[in-house]
């Protein structure tokens, strides 16, 4: 056959996988994402390739893409093995073609056609934009970022060599924890087969006590920052001078979007030094930032699905949310509530969320056990709903196998039939969390493709370029600035009809860090 059978035997191969609409450009009309559409099915595979859905929906088998190409892309393939390419290509467009009947029947089964068609399927087209806009670095700024990291990372390195009165070196787990718990006496290490852990869980709880200990989180941290990001991210850049990730539908078992190549959904922000690589991402001549992030997304999601009037309440008046639950769970007056018992109840609010037991609840807040049962028994008297709810939650996927969001998303929970306790408790809490993450999830999603319809609904130059979880990133002309953030609070707010509103905190800025 010609090449031009062979391109077109490309694009019918694409079609069977999430990249199928970006490549081509097209819109969503009629396109039908096979690789998707089996993920929503079962979203705990690692791979969705076309010879799994050919076996599991067909009853088919057919020579794997690695078993014929190795480690070649597809350009690579098709113009080295032209042949077994075309073969591949050719069977694959048939297994797409045959299996869309097939998945759109389990999808219209399992209650779940409705978030393909209307969330997934018009998200892949944002996406698809969204990776080929991009977002510009600065590479020189880059490598100063990088150079000063250099510069704290050798006075850490001397600061704990000479706390520990000998040189070794700090990256080998091996020789840090014989420095930290034989030579310098530290209580509190555990003692493995090849050594003591310096796992993270352990030093942080040394770290108050003990100044080299900080030394080393901080020195861990910023050799991962330089290795990740200051010299990782500058293999990235393109000629255009912007970073093009990409953004993946397929992942994550909860629904979440997730980024790689590089992973810009990672940027640190837990320290001022390595929230500062933020200032190495800048919009185009003429444009600025704005950034939009919901508010509390997860906590407000529980308040709906719960259904927990005092939750809803505490919502609708508009007060500091985690200062009410402090005065409610440690019935002190709103206006006496001390900045301790605000940090502790936000702890056990977003604790809640993912199912946090007492025992992780007092490592999280340093206090025993006991309290921390205390605080969670408490939390549940002030919000009795919320623990029907999730007990709920618990029963239902038990007795379904999977937990689902409020647009019907599934998330299979194996583990709640596991003889082992400690895989059921897992499940236990992925069961909780599932329907308030996915959910979440979900209207992010909504957000993006409203925003980005409005955007191009209004004419608007200004673009959609990075989705990190509950935020957005929008490349804005100067002159739109207003329009865009009246855009984002307006389609943001409107992506889920919730008991309690949906808020945005809105920022601009002239870098990424600014408008953070």
């Amino acid at each position: 056959l010609s090449t031009f059978h062979v391109k077109k035997a490309y694009a019918a191969l694409l079609c069977g996988g999430e990249t199928a609409e970006r490549k081509e450009g097209c819109g969503t009309g009629g396109l039908f994402d096979v690789l998707i559409a089996a993920y929503l099915l079962n979203p705990l595979k690692n791979d969705y390739a076309v010879e799994d859905v050919a076996g599991e929906y067909l009853g088919r088998m057919i020579p794997g893409r690695k078993q014929l190409f190795e480690k070649l892309s597809w350009e690579e393939a098709m113009e080295q093995r032209p042949e077994a390419f075309l073969s591949y290509a050719g069977r694959a467009a048939c297994i797409c073609f045959q299996a869309k009947n097939v998945l759109t029947q389990r999808l219209e089964e399992t209650g779940m056609l409705s978030l393909f068609e209307k969330i997934e399927m018009p998200l892949s087209r944002v996406l698809y934009e969204m990776e080929k806009e991009g977002i510009a670095v600065r590479k020189e700024e880059l490598k100063n970022y990088g150079d000063a990291l250099v510069g704290r990372i050798g006075e850490l390195e001397k600061a704990i060599h000479e706390a520990a009165g000998c040189e070794f070196n700090i990256n080998s787990p091996k020789q840090l924890g014989e420095v930290l718990f034989e030579k310098m006496g530290l209580k509190g290490g555990k003692k493995t087969k090849t050594g003591y852990s310096t796992a993270a869980d352990i030093l942080e709880k040394l770290a108050p006590d003990h100044p080299v200990v900080a030394d080393v989180l901080e020195y861990r941290g910023l050799t991962k920052l330089k290795s990740t990001y200051a010299d990782g991210l500058a293999d990235y850049i393109g000629p255009d001078g912007r970073i093009h990730t990409s953004f993946n539908q397929t992942i994550t078992a909860t629904g979440r979007i997730s980024s790689t190549e590089p992973n810009l959904q990672n940027i640190p922000m837990r320290t001022e030094l390595g929230r500062l690589i933020r200032r190495v991402f800048v919009p185009r001549e003429g444009c600025l930032f704005t950034d939009a992030d919901y508010s509390q997304i997860e906590l407000r999601v529980l308040a709906h699905l719960s259904g927990d009037q005092q939750l809803i309440e505490a919502y609708r008046s508009d007060a500091d949310i985690h200062r009410i639950t402090a005065s409610k769970v440690f019935h002190t007056p709103f206006e006496e509530v001390t900045d301790l018992q605000r940090r502790n109840a936000k702890a056990v609010n977003f604790g809640i969320v993912y199912g946090i037991s007492s025992f992780g609840l007092s490592q999280d807040l340093s206090i025993t056990r006991k309290e921390a049962a205390d605080y969670i028994e408490q939390y549940f008297k002030t919000y009795p709903d919320v623990k029907k709810f999730l007990d709920g939650q618990v029963q239902e996927a038990k007795e379904k196998g999977y937990a689902t969001t409020m647009f019907g998303r599934r998330r299979p929970v194996p583990e709640l039939k596991s003889s082992n306790f400690m895989q059921r408790s897992f499940g236990e809490r992925v069961a909780m969390n599932s329907p308030i993450q996915g959910t979440a999830a979900d209207i992010i999603k909504i957000a993006m493709i409203h925003v980005w319809e409005a955007l191009r609904k209004q004419g608007l130059s200004s673009r959609l370029i990075l989705q990190i979880h509950d935020e957005l990133l929008i490349e804005t002309e100067e002159s739109e600035a207003q329009a865009v953030k009246e855009l984002l609070e307006t389609q943001m707010k409107r992506a889920a009809d919730l008991a309690v509103s949906l808020e945005v905190d809105l920022h601009t800025g002239k870098n990424w860090y600014d408008a953070k």
